[in-house]
């Protein structure tokens, strides 16, 4: 056994986004750090790999939204190599009828769009985006910071009780009410209140729900219009959508450079066997081949039940806290399915003097009726026959994807099963396959027969490469029940464990799933205070 003590101030578990941000920071601050990573790259589940010779794809998340201002700014991943085009359209969806909608990024051009599927639509939609903007900007501080510990037995509980107030200062009754029942709601119903048309109604569904547990008529789902208007990228705008150049790859690879130059170490096909601890206190991780690396911090960028349940020894955990950890929601219920192309995809309904960048986003999904039904089917462990898809042809953003007369195309199918009634994925991936290519052709016909290359990642790929239990993609459902003070767990929601001086940092922490960085900054951000104060 190889034995290299008290060698490092901090270990970071996994070089995902969130576990390179927080690295970054713990560089910054003077502390000794190494990134651990058991595949042969970094990145997690924001990369770039090549799936056929000289093409390359986003393989799992695959569009930049909510990228953190704050850590493009303070890690100053642009003199890194990243670089991010704003989507315009930020959302198109194909119809089955041979439209195809844009939702343009300038609100005046969308409402104009609008306006020629319904005129009270388009009215309502001005006034429903101001009133959705005034509420994300409420929320936005949450999301750079803890979650307030509930309880006020303690000063630390009433200064965060002060915080949150703050927060709200100037809001409303009438806004509090809509809060709350954004918190509580379904999308479903809110689409029904405010717009008369399917197809409004199904332009704001394309842009909500994913990853999610629960089609667009569960409680709870409504707040997906509110998350995905937190501001992100560099100029934080509201609603940011942005086409990573080089692939989702380059924001992992900006981040790792930007934590090298502050001194961060980061080992790749380096597996962490287990986190050691003694009496409730960290003592470093101990890799597969038996190397102990001891540190005085430790933070986790794997997700709960990974750290918590496999990783660490849950004899040093109390037994609620377990509990509590065994039933957080997984089940991913989504999958990606990547293509290599001979020819561009041809969606009928596309104006003619489209742009590329036009070309670019395609979202199949006919109703809200349809995504509903899709949901139903998949919660019994059945493949949908027909599929939810949010399709991106990366390489009309970004050329540098592949070779001249080559085209990749990523897409995302919502709703299947982590678990299958009968059979297995092993042997229903490339079922899944079918069936998504099946779905294009009905939007794009030209797309089967130009196929040179094709990628299938089932929920179980998910988890078997890239670390996701259960394939989800989020570390834990995004419902109300795992959200803020209750994620990952009710009483540990700042990022501490029940494990002194081991920190959670990934997805599976406030605020959540998501290329945002926001995890990993705020842990880190705690881990630092703790070593200030000498804890």
């Amino acid at each position: 056994m190889n034995s290299l003590a008290a060698r490092y101030d901090a270990i970071v578990v996994g070089a995902g986004h969130n576990g390179l941000t927080a690295a970054a920071y713990l560089g910054r601050a003077g502390l000794k750090t190494l990134v651990l990573e058991r595949r042969e790259i970094v990145g997690g589940c924001c990369v770039t790999e090549e799936i056929a010779p000289g093409c390359r794809a986003s393989t799992t998340s695959y569009i930049a939204s909510m990228l953190r201002p704050e850590v493009i700014r303070e890690l100053r991943l642009a003199e890194f190599g990243l670089r991010m085009v704003p989507c315009d359209p930020g959302l198109q969806v194909a119809f089955p009828d041979g439209r195809v909608v844009p939702w343009w990024a300038n609100r005046e051009r969308a409402a104009a769009e609008f306006r020629k599927i319904s005129a009270r639509d388009a009215e309502r939609f001005v006034k429903v985006d101001n009133q959705l903007k005034r509420l994300a900007r409420y929320l936005q501080p949450f999301f750079m910071e803890p979650p307030p510990e509930i309880g006020t037995r303690s000063l630390k509980g009433w200064s965060d009780l002060l915080r949150v107030g703050k927060r709200f200062r100037g809001i409303t009754n009438a806004e509090v009410a809509q809060l709350v029942a954004f918190l509580t709601g379904s999308l479903g119903e809110f689409l029904d209140k405010n717009y008369e048309t399917e197809t409004m109604k199904t332009m704001f569904l394309a842009n909500n729900v994913y990853g999610k547990h629960g089609g667009p008529y569960q409680p709870g789902t409504a707040i997906g219009l509110l998350f995905h208007l937190l501001s992100g990228g560099e100029h934080e705008l509201q609603g940011f959508y942005g086409h990573v150049m080089g692939g989702m790859g380059s924001i992992t690879k900006a981040l790792a450079a930007s934590g090298k130059k502050l001194g961060v170490e980061i080992r790749t096909k380096a597996t962490v066997g287990r986190i050691d601890s003694r009496e409730g206190r960290v003592l470093g991780v101990t890799l597969e081949d038996g190397t102990e690396i001891r540190a005085k911090m430790v933070l986790s960028n794997a997700d709960p039940k990974r750290t918590f349940l496999q990783l660490a020894d849950t004899k040093e955990f109390p037994v609620e806290f377990v509990n509590a950890v065994r039933g957080i929601k997984m089940a991913g219920p989504c999958a990606k399915v990547n293509l290599v192309l001979s020819e561009e995809p041809r969606f009928t309904g596309t104006r003619p003097e489209a742009a590329p960048q036009e070309r670019s986003l395609f979202t199949l999904v006919p109703s809200l009726e349809f995504a509903e039904r899709c949901y139903d089917i998949a919660k019994f462990g059945e493949i949908p026959d027909e599929l939810w898809l949010d399709c991106v042809v990366a390489s009309n953003a970004d050329d540098s994807l592949a070779p001249a007369g080559k085209h990749i195309m990523t897409c995302f199918a919502q709703y299947v099963p982590y678990k299958l009634r009968e059979g297995n994925w092993d042997e229903k991936r490339e079922l899944l396959g079918d069936r998504v290519v099946k779905k294009i052709a009905e939007y794009a016909p030209n797309v089967p027969g130009a196929i040179v290359a094709r990628q299938v990642l089932a929920p179980l790929d998910l988890e078997r490469t890239y670390g996701l239990t259960e394939g989800n993609i989020f570390h834990g459902d995004l419902n109300l029940e795992q959200l803020f003070f209750m994620r990952p767990v009710a009483g540990w929601s700042q990022y501490r464990t029940p494990v002194e001086g081991l920190y959670l940092c990934g997805a599976g922490a406030h605020p959540g799933g998501g290329v945002t960085g926001a995890p990993g900054r705020n842990a880190a951000m705690q881990a630092i205070g703790d070593w200030k104060r000498g804890k």
